[in-house]
């Protein structure tokens, strides 16, 4: 098949054909259902995907622990997937999940809660939406 063939199979047919990358890994993307809201972004191995479609809740692999997660495991604060897309050439996921709680580690909403300002000196970041939701210290005992 030449690659422009495969190309028109992955963009255009409804095959399910995760494309991962060297790690064995696809990009997921995470935002809230109801608002849209961009909570997380995040990576999957095969075993994530399978169980995040399998069980309607989020699973992830985490980069640095090499270890396969359930989000909110340890916090208790899930993600119910309520749809979940692959990008054009299926090597990105994008699911539009219901959080329960925050999305990020440091106890907020979501990953993005610092914004980028430029203007003389160069760029630095001010936080937006940085309310947390819980203390990570009480619950991520380390």
């Amino acid at each position: 098949m030449s690659a422009s063939a495969h190309n028109h199979d992955l963009e255009e047919g409804l095959a399910f054909q995760p494309k991962f990358d060297a790690s064995g890994l696809v990009t997921c993307v995470a935002t809230d259902a109801a608002s849209g809201d961009v909570l997380m972004v995040a990576h999957m191995n095969d075993e994530a995907l399978r169980k995040t479609i399998a069980s309607g809740e989020a699973w992830y692999y985490s980069r640095s622990r090499k270890a396969l997660w359930r989000k909110g495991e340890t916090s208790g604060h899930t993600q119910r997937v309520i749809e979940l897309r692959m990008d054009c050439d299926q090597d990105a996921v994008w699911i539009r999940v219901e959080q329960s709680g925050a999305a990020c580690h440091t106890g907020r909403r979501s990953c993005f809660y610092r914004k980028v300002e430029t203007g003389e000196g160069g760029a630095k970041l001010s936080f937006v939406d940085a309310d947390k939701v819980f203390d990570p210290k009480a619950v991520y005992r380390e």
